[in-house]
């Protein structure tokens, strides 16, 4: 199948002949067809999938086929969990609308609300916004949500999962109950049935890939270690390996920090990015991270979350996530778009019963090895038969308690 059978406008297979696109993937095959049909729809899709083009190629064509008002109210939202996703949903849709008279625009928290009220001012047909800055804005009466004709709302789970769920529920409350709702997930946990259940009209449901799965074509490697000599085995992998570009997950922002610290005083070109940098700090990181000029992006799960990073070949957990369905994210940055990857974890004693949530959540066994010289004080076996007495109790350090705190890892 080609994009030219998919019932898309002239312009937009120009724009998408342009960007170097000749076949659609499945989620765009399957997804584009009843959007066009103004049908909405609920759909599970992989990160890497192409899922941003599977709902803005649709959403433009509809915009451009439709009534234009002279003030440009804003006629299609996009909402997402992060202020990179924002970012990155924006470049998709100026990119594919360049022949058509559409106007964008994308508003986050973070930066300087002037420059985009200002903006607004000026009309915008497809807003991309994360739901803090949205509710700001229209609280301050900067824009108005009453035309909306298509809402998206993209990584739902994350959204949900970071606390938007309220947020969320006050924009419903904002926007006209006639509109074609589209809810885009990577996974589809009981909260995300019941959003969907509350916003879609008789919903066409897609998926490109079965639920909570890993890509194919990434190799997963678990090495047993120490967590105290965690750092120390990483570096060996990137300067021995020479690995030029590689994603690494901590749990929380300080273990960022710290990590970035040891790995640019070993010579390693390092950045991190969490909740704690500033919007231009993490803009910066990340650009040098695309460009080549930072080898090593040390990142939480919700800073790193939407992250467009284009043959990713190495991701590395330097901590397990407590939670099974983010490793299925975090590992996914990888093995985009049809090209291999590598996701390697290092875990330690403490973290025996995350490995056996993933295994259980992925349905397979995930094998470990040991390298020489790293050898783990203490095997998964053993510590996976030992019961917890009250002396191993009282020896836990109080301060590795917050590295296990989920509202600590934001």
């Amino acid at each position: 199948m080609s994009f030219n059978t998919l019932g898309l406008s002239d312009a937009l297979l120009r724009a998408i002949d342009k960007k170097g696109y000749t076949v659609p993937s499945p989620i765009q095959e399957k997804a584009i067809p009843p959007i066009l049909e103004r049908k909405d729809v609920l759909a599970s899709a992989q990160t890497g999938t192409g899922k941003t083009a599977g709902f803005t190629l649709p959403l433009l064509q509809i915009l451009s086929q439709g009534q234009k008002l002279r003030k440009r109210p804003v006629r299609a939202l996009v909402l997402t969990p992060t202020r990179e996703l924002a970012a990155q949903v924006l470049d998709n849709v100026r990119a594919y609308s360049e022949f058509l008279d559409l106007r964008s625009m994308v508003i986050f928290g973070g930066v300087n609300a002037n420059p985009q009220i200002r903006a607004l001012r000026n009309g915008v047909d497809v807003l991309v916004a994360t739901p803090g800055r949205l509710l700001d804005l229209h609280n301050q009466r900067a824009l108005s949500l009453a035309n909306v004709e298509i809402l998206v709302l993209d990584e739902a789970d994350r959204m949900l999962d970071m606390g938007f769920q309220r947020d969320i529920n006050k924009i419903l409350n904002l926007l006209p109950a006639k509109r074609q709702n589209l809810l885009f997930s990577a996974t589809f946990s009981k909260e995300i049935k019941q959003l969907a259940n509350g916003i879609l009209h008789h919903p066409v449901w897609v998926e490109a890939a079965p639920e909570n799965t890993t890509a194919e074509k990434i190799e997963q490697k678990l090495y047993r270690v120490d967590q105290k000599r965690k750092s120390e085995l990483i570096i060996k992998f990137i300067s021995e390996g020479g690995w030029k570009q590689v994603l690494v997950f901590t749990r929380t922002k300080h273990g960022a920090n710290r990590l970035t610290k040891k790995m640019v005083a070993e010579g390693i070109t390092a950045a991190a990015i969490h909740g704690n940098k500033s919007q231009g700090a993490r803009t910066k990181a990340l650009g040098g991270f695309k460009k080549g000029t930072i080898r090593v992006l040390v990142a939480t799960d919700i800073a790193a979350r939407g992250l467009d990073i284009p043959l990713l070949p190495h991701v590395v957990n330097f901590e397990l996530p407590n939670i099974s369905e983010d490793y299925v994210h975090r590992i996914g940055r990888t093995g985009r778009a049809g090209a291999s990857g590598e996701a390697i974890s290092l875990v330690s004693q403490e973290e025996i019963s995350y490995v056996k949530g993933i295994e259980k959540l992925l349905g397979e066994k995930l094998q470990s090895e040991i390298v020489a010289g790293f050898e783990p004080t203490v095997s998964f076996e053993k510590s996976a038969s030992t019961p917890r007495n009250k002396s191993r109790k009282k020896a836990k350090p109080k301060s590795n308690n917050r590295n296990y705190n989920r509202r600590s890892r934001r």
